[in-house]
């Protein structure tokens, strides 16, 4: 279990870094966080787990949506 997630984290990861859309690599790190919330919960730390969640997938995100939402041209 713990490989597979290790697997998808690397995965998710070269994703990340490959994709040209700011959008798209926003919502796979919230991804990315997710799986990391679900891999710190499956070795045993609930309260990192629950932090990653609240933190890692949800304000960070919400913060790097409205950043690129108002960092973006009008024409793009």
């Amino acid at each position: 279990m713990i490989e597979i997630l290790l697997l998808v984290h690397l995965i998710l990861a070269i994703l990340v870094l490959s994709i040209r859309s700011l959008f798209t690599a926003v919502i796979l790190m919230a991804i990315f966080s997710l799986f990391s919330a679900v891999l710190f919960f499956v070795l045993h730390a609930p309260d990192v787990a629950l932090t990653e969640a609240a933190v890692g997938a949800g304000v960070s995100t919400f913060l790097y949506i409205w950043i690129v939402k108002h960092t973006q041209k009008e024409g793009e």
